[in-house]
């Protein structure tokens, strides 16, 4: 069966720790019904997803204190040159930061982070690119990602940014990385799985720049990895070990819930409940808070792409279920500190 919101009805649960502080590190916003270029971002979820939408989710009983929204090809500018159109997303995302800093639309601050996109293959000529984001983003703008995500399957989506094999480690893509750390701007790193040890050798070459890893990597589950799970998690946890060690990196702890990740939970006659999600999911979260410690990690929502799974407040209490054994100092770090301080959000 295929989400539809009477289906995520079907699992309801009380929520837990009610006040615990969080900060919600990676979400979305777009409206794909009017917007031709945010339909790769669907998934089988919401065309449309605005503020209206997303103070819906995040009110449904956790105390999310504010967010950061992740890049997801909405709102480019329909005109002038090529490059610069991603920082029409960055303006409208501000915009709607603007509305709920004005404290009308509840105590959240929706957006206190923004990243954007910028083709760091432009090499050094992205300066321009990053420039604009940070003058569109009114003191809000934090990162870039540009992703990498790539397989040769064709089972496999490939990233919107049309990524080539090996683009993690070509000179221009490198010139372009270059220009992040002197702006103060961090890295959302998008790969798969099988790009993590390309991520590591990008993570040693600039030390001087924040890497935020999503999705644990990108684990695939389907095509030529389907049920091969257990060999793919051994040589997971053996790239993420490595770069573990890396001590500009931070790993979000989330978005395993994707289509491309093989669980198939909206196939179900029902969505998991939070102890399903956990149980099947807690290796990943486990080795991350192992290697990473956990003021290197974050949980992380990705909305509304895992809402093809679970509602919001299934998945937040999966998160903290899979904390439970953590100290009341640790939990801070997980669900709030340790995304606060990556996006220098205060409070």
């Amino acid at each position: 069966m295929a989400y539809t919101d009477d289906w995520l009805a079907l699992t309801t649960e009380k929520t837990l720790e009610p006040d615990l502080p969080i900060c919600d590190p990676h979400h979305h916003l777009w409206d794909a019904n009017i917007d031709p270029a945010a339909k790769f971002r669907t998934e089988q979820v919401e065309g449309r997803y605005l503020l209206n939408e997303w103070l819906a989710d995040i009110s449904s009983g956790h105390n999310v204190v504010s967010t950061v929204f992740i890049e997801c090809g909405s709102m480019y500018r329909a005109h002038g040159p090529a490059p610069m159109r991603p920082v029409g997303e960055t303006e409208f995302v501000n915009g709607i930061a603007a509305m709920s800093a004005s404290g009308q639309y509840g105590n959240a601050r929706v957006a206190a982070g923004i990243v954007g996109l910028a083709n760091l293959n432009l090499g050094a000529g992205v300066k321009d690119v990053l420039e604009a984001h940070i003058a569109a983003g009114g003191g809000r703008f934090r990162g870039i990602r540009h992703a990498a995500s790539w397989d040769e399957s064709d089972e496999i989506r490939n990233s919107h940014t049309r990524p080539t094999r090996g683009m993690l480690g070509e000179a221009a893509f490198r010139e372009g990385f270059a220009q992040l750390a002197p702006l103060n701007l961090s890295f959302e790193a998008w790969c798969y799985h099988t790009q993590i040890p390309e991520m590591t050798d990008l993570a040693r070459a600039f030390p001087d720049t924040t890497m935020i890893l999503n999705h644990f990597g990108g684990p695939i589950g389907i095509g030529p990895y389907a049920g091969k799970r257990e060999e793919i998690l051994a040589q997971w946890r053996l790239d993420i070990a490595d770069l573990a060690q890396c001590p500009n990196v931070v790993a979000k702890l989330g978005g395993i819930n994707m289509k491309v990740n093989g669980f198939d939970w909206d196939l179900q006659a029902r969505p998991p409940s939070s102890e399903d999600l956990a149980a099947a999911t807690r290796a990943y979260y486990d080795h991350c808070m192992e290697r990473f410690g956990v003021e290197r990690c974050m949980f992380e929502s990705n909305f509304p792409v895992d809402k093809r799974t679970c509602s919001y407040n299934v998945l937040w209490n999966t998160f903290k279920r899979i904390a439970s054994g953590c100290s009341a100092g640790e939990k801070a770090a997980l669900f709030h500190d340790t995304a606060a301080r990556v996006y220098r959000i205060n409070g």
